[in-house]
């Protein structure tokens, strides 16, 4: 409590910005730069309502929105503890996921729990553009990040490629390295389709989760530069420790939809 009244910018009932907002501010601010880590219990309300010279009402309204953004969450007869922050990936770029976290300092382990043949299913087959039944190298992986499990992954491919994985240190490589680096495979894009579920009996073992826990859900199919399909994937990951992360352009939109006009009104003029 005392670090946070030396350190507290003044609040002010002065300011066109509401009070519950500007606490919130400064307590998202507290989280984010460190001052409260992760786990850390914050003072209560009423010691806030001291600090901030505000309500318990309105310091309630501050924290409430705090709860809902995920930075702090609330044990009853506790009292509320600083969340610990979620790890993200940038959707930019075609990158593995062991890429992305080791370039932003994680320690990634891959539990392989199976590597087998399997016949393909009609989903599967569709996405490899293959024949229902035909040979396809399943391969399921639970990512450990920091040594705690993340994400299960099932990731289908042709069974020549799939085969010759199994030579591979999957467990510290990751598979899209290995095709470009060891196979000579150039990668091109992805289609990526993520929803949200809750998780079974078995995905909460894997993940040591609560069963019914939120489970962010990845359907990705991974073509060549030469635009074949080749690895297409079913990615699960713990909506309590995990988020993408994309910025979208309005700029980008206007400029296609203005190429679209443009192409449109040639033709129509052709």
């Amino acid at each position: 409590m005392e670090r946070m009244r030396m350190n507290q910018p003044l609040t002010t009932t002065l300011s066109p910005i509401p009070l519950y907002t500007q606490i919130k501010d400064i307590l998202r601010e507290r989280i984010l730069d460190g001052t409260y880590k992760p786990h850390e219990r914050l003072p209560s309300e009423s010691g806030m309502s001291n600090i901030f010279g505000a309500s318990r009402i309105t310091v309630r309204q501050a924290l409430s929105d705090l709860q809902n953004e995920g930075l702090i969450f609330r044990i009853p007869g506790k009292g509320t503890f600083v969340a610990k922050a979620k790890a993200f990936q940038q959707l930019m770029q075609l990158e593995g996921f062991a890429e992305a976290m080791l370039r932003m300092g994680y320690e990634i382990y891959n539990k392989v729990t199976s590597h087998k043949s399997v016949a393909a299913s009609l989903a599967v087959a569709q996405k490899l553009a293959l024949e229902p039944g035909v040979p396809v190298t399943e391969i399921k992986r639970v990512r450990h990040l920091n040594r705690e499990p993340l994400s299960m992954e099932v990731t289908y491919l042709p069974e020549e490629i799939g085969e010759r994985l199994r030579n591979i240190d999957l467990p510290n490589r990751d598979i899209f390295l290995v095709l470009e680096n060891d196979y000579g495979i150039a990668l091109g894009h992805a289609d990526l389709q993520i929803d949200a579920m809750l998780a079974d009996h078995n995905l909460a073992n894997l993940l040591k989760m609560e069963e019914g826990s939120p489970v962010l859900r990845m359907e990705r199919l991974t073509h060549t530069a030469a635009g074949k399909p080749l690895d297409f994937e079913y990615l699960y990951f713990r909506g309590d420790a995990f988020q993408y992360r994309l910025r979208i352009s309005r700029q980008a939109a206007s400029t296609s939809a203005s190429g679209a006009c443009e192409t449109a009104e040639s033709r129509t003029a052709k």
